[in-house]
């Protein structure tokens, strides 16, 4: 079949995501240029694009004589009113006899038959919904006999005359195409992902978002839209349509409008078919609204007084327990405010609730109730801690700001987040300082938090006012012991005392509790210890409570974590896979501090696989603007990282003393302690030794107090870096390194181990040696698919004299980590197993079985077994 291109014309706007629409059109008016018509019907909600898609064939059909025929609100009732657009005048008299209405069908057919003649013809009905039904049953006769003749009818609406022909239903726009599309308006970045979600793939919510923006929006001055604009043509084409109802449908969509959870059995027995008639128009589409836009006309346009009685209509049908909540913010909604006894009920009902946005929605309700100004401000500042837990920090300061001074607390935990610890340290001590004397539970918190801002911006100096108020509630016994020694094994590790960090944290690290808040806080304390299989284990903990209690607030900053203790563990995949789902979460939260650590640890993995452009594009996307501290140290290490790869130890030199520099800003713990090992191999190959002295024994002392045989191995190799090339103490330091590398983890670290021995061997002198430690090395690195370092050790075995093309050894097309799951697997054992056993998530052993499947060219367990 032969199918012609589309004529594109000059200044021709795009229409992105119709891809086969456009097709569509394309071949019809193809087949009615050489002589054959044919109809096509387009379907789709308002501002979906019909009128753009007719507006496009029209444009593409310049020699046709095209006629245009509109659906207009009001017009519905008005027999062959559509039908003036045609060259044959609408009857004087309405057909009453289905012989008079089949004569009015076949001159209108014959009027437009003549016209093809001359030139082919296009005929396009806009709005077919709203075209009164005479007109359209004319329509639908000329449709129907247009393969006969060189006639194309175009149909679009929100359903059409039932013909036979191409149908096509426009689905909503996905992200991608949403983005471009804003792109098309200049608008990208973090507006262009606000504006996608508002849209909700509506190409009329997308142009009128753009329209409406400000230049200061534009710019990231002042925040995005919350919502769709009220004058927008999206809107207004939902109002208009919703005019045109009749009073019962109305009722009936306003009860949906105010409770979209409502029971679709009880909302049909209660709505009967009144929601018929809705659906048709395009408000409704199943049991739920068209589109955001249609819910907010329905509610706009309803009076105060249709609300209030639609309220109370809903709180007598929600009866039982577990509607609780909902009928008492119905009655609430109807009730003007003060009620202090129904303020109380639903405080108590939002108790027991999980989501947090609803939570939040009702406590808010509460303070509106609450004729106190004390209660009501404790209720607000509730609600907006659920609002911020559930991701919405933008509702969490309005209501914070209408709360008073007393919510410093989580003004500043959200600064914390939103990427300002220096302001967040200020409000946190603030509000420890408030809160101690009443809540010293609450000021304890702060304190905990306070001590995060100041690890976060990595002024550790500052620590010191977080201990003098820690002090003072200790002293007055306000705290509970294993909170307060939280904060005493931080300062303990903070000093480098990590003999007395040690037994502060473990204690808690075991802290038994459900509080994902505290469990992400024992994971740092697992971290600090080294202890990287039970921090696996609380933050994995910390994110299945979170997730299930709606708090997904908490996911950012337990997902970094989680990153780092991957890193720790060897699981560079999984690791990037966490900070990849972490980043999409604090994006979507608002958290800017959490994005950018994220950014810099995906920076800092592409940067070990020697994936320069990825870790590039990484760094790009924190932009100048991004918060200091931990994200600039992670570029700082990710840079140097690349150097090392290229050879630039002195450069990769520079960054890594600069990082762990704390007047540089930049001085974080856990990036001092954690990329401690680079600069000191930094130091060594650059040839100047005392540059990572102190870092080396700075780790040293915690890789000692962790006993973690990872971390002491990475400081037997700095020692041994740090001493006289090919000496006896470097060798023996070496060889401690290799005897304590997990052989069951950490793969890459002991390839790198093999290959800085084999090298130091081959630059003393002796070649014969270094051989099989970088044989070792350059399998090492294929094993975990690290071909950039695998060349490096390919690259030495050539200095060192031994040709480098012979064949891989079998078994190397899979990385470390998919071995041992091919193996498990292979064992029997299942996927959830798997992921226990190695602490990973199921999602991302699932991630690595596909990829496993992929590589050893298998479709089932069963042939994985026999395969091994």
């Amino acid at each position: 079949m032969l199918v012609a291109p589309a004529v594109h014309l000059l200044d021709e706007p795009v229409l992105r995501g119709r891809t086969r629409e456009l097709a569509a059109i394309s071949r019809l008016l193809w087949r009615v240029a050489r002589g054959s018509g044919g109809v096509l019907l387009i379907e789709g909600d308002p501002g979906s694009g019909r009128s753009a898609l007719l507006a496009h064939a029209t444009r593409q059909a310049p020699g046709f004589v095209r006629l245009r025929v509109q659906g207009l609100p009001g017009e519905t009732d008005l027999p062959y009113a559509a039908l003036h657009r045609l060259p044959v005048p609408p009857p004087l008299r309405r057909p009453r006899t289905s012989e008079q209405r089949l004569r009015l069908c076949t001159r209108v057919l014959e009027a437009v038959v003549a016209r093809s003649r001359g030139r082919p013809v296009l005929c396009v009905v806009d709005d077919a919904d709203r075209i009164d039904p005479p007109s359209l049953e004319v329509l639908a006769f000329l449709a129907r006999r247009a393969p006969d003749h060189r006639i194309a009818v175009v149909f679009a609406g929100t359903a059409g005359p039932p013909l036979d022909g191409t149908a096509l239903r426009l689905a909503p726009l996905d992200d991608p195409t949403a983005a471009e599309v804003l792109a098309d308006h200049g608008v990208r970045g973090e507006l262009a992902e606000v504006l996608v979600e508002l849209a909700g793939g509506n190409p009329a919510a997308l142009h009128d978002l753009t329209q409406t923006l400000t230049p200061a929006q534009r710019r990231g001055v002042d925040p995005p839209p919350a919502a769709l604009p009220v004058d927008g043509a999206l809107r207004r084409a939902y109002r208009t349509r919703l005019r045109a109802l009749p009073p019962a449908t109305r009722r009936a969509l306003l009860l949906v409008a105010l409770d979209d959870g409502l029971d679709p059995a009880l909302l049909a027995r209660l709505a009967g078919g009144a929601l018929a008639s809705a659906e048709r128009s395009g408000l409704v589409r199943g049991s739920g609204f068209a589109h955001a836009a249609a819910r907010e006309a329905v509610r706009a346009e309803a009076t105060l007084a249709e609300r209030q009685r639609a309220h109370r209509t809903l709180a007598r049908l929600l009866t039982g327990e577990t509607n609780r909540l909902r009928r008492l913010l119905h009655l609430a909604a109807a009730t003007p405010p003060p009620n202090a006894g129904l303020a109380d009920e639903i405080e108590r009902a939002a108790a027991s609730v999980v989501d947090c946005p609803v939570a939040s929605v009702a406590l808010e309700r509460a303070a509106e109730l609450t004729p106190d100004a004390g209660p009501a401000s404790a209720r607000r500042v509730a609600a907006a801690r659920y609002a911020w837990l559930g991701g919405d920090p933008g509702r969490a300061r309005r209501l914070l700001a209408r709360a008073g001074a007393t919510g410093s607390l989580l003004a500043g935990e959200i600064a914390l987040r939103g990427g300002t610890p220096c302001e967040a340290l200020e409000l946190l001590l603030a509000a420890a300082d408030e809160l101690a004397p009443g809540q010293p539970e609450q000021a304890w918190r702060a304190l905990v938090l306070a001590g995060e801002a100041v690890c976060l911006h990595g002024d550790h100096a500052r620590y010191r006012e977080v201990l003098r108020r820690a002090a003072r509630l200790r002293r007055a016994g306000l705290v509970d012991p294993v909170r307060s020694a939280q904060v005493a094994g931080l300062a303990a590790a903070l000093r480098g005392d990590h003999e007395r960090a040690r037994p502060a944290l473990r204690s808690v690290l075991e802290l038994h509790t459900c509080d994902p808040e505290v469990l992400v806080s024992a994971a740092s304390a697992g971290l600090l210890l080294g202890d990287d299989a039970a921090a696996h284990r609380t933050l994995e903990r910390a994110a299945e409570l979170a997730r299930s209690n709606g708090a997904i607030a908490l996911l950012p900053r337990a997902l970094e974590l989680r990153t780092f203790v991957e890193y720790w563990m060897g699981a560079y995949a999984a690791a990037a896979a966490s900070a990849r789902e972490g980043l999409d979460v604090a994006r979507t939260c608002g958290q800017r501090a959490a994005a950018g650590n994220l950014i810099g640890l995906l920076a800092l993995l592409a940067a070990l696989r020697g994936d320069g452009p990825e870790c590039m594009r990484w760094m790009r996307e924190l932009r100048s603007g991004s918060p200091a501290g931990r994200p600039r140290a992670l570029v700082q290490w990710a840079l140097a990282v690349l150097d090392l790869v290229a050879g630039r130890a002195s450069d990769a030199l520079g960054r890594l003393v600069t990082m762990a520099d704390p007047a540089s800003g930049s001085g974080t713990l856990l990036i001092q302690m954690t990329a401690a090992p680079y600069l000191v191999e930094a130091a060594a190959a650059a040839g100047d030794p005392a540059a990572g002295r102190d870092a080396a024994a700075v780790f040293g002392r915690w890789a000692a107090a962790t006993g973690d045989p990872t971390r002491r191995a990475l400081a037997a190799r700095c020692r041994a870096l740090l001493a006289p090339r090919g000496g006896e103490v470097a060798l023996a330091e070496f060889a401690q390194a290799l005897h304590l590398h997990p052989v069951d983890g950490g793969d890459f670290e002991r390839a790198r181990t093999e290959l800085l021995l084999g090298r130091d061997l081959r630059r003393a002198r002796h070649p014969r040696d270094a051989r099989p430690h970088l044989h070792r090395a350059a399998e090492g690195f294929a094993l975990v698919d690290m071909p950039v370092w695998a060349a490096q050790a390919t690259a030495e075995l050539r200095a060192a004299g031994e040709a480098s093309d012979q064949p891989a050894p079998p078994g190397l097309s899979l990385t470390a980590q998919q071995q041992r799951i091919a193996q498990l697997v292979a064992s029997g054992a299942t996927n959830r197993e798997v992921a226990a056993q190695l602490f990973l998530s199921t999602r991302t052993v699932d991630h690595h079985l596909r990829n496993i499947f992929s590589r050893l060219g298998v479709r089932s367990r069963t042939e994985l077994a026999n395969t091994l």
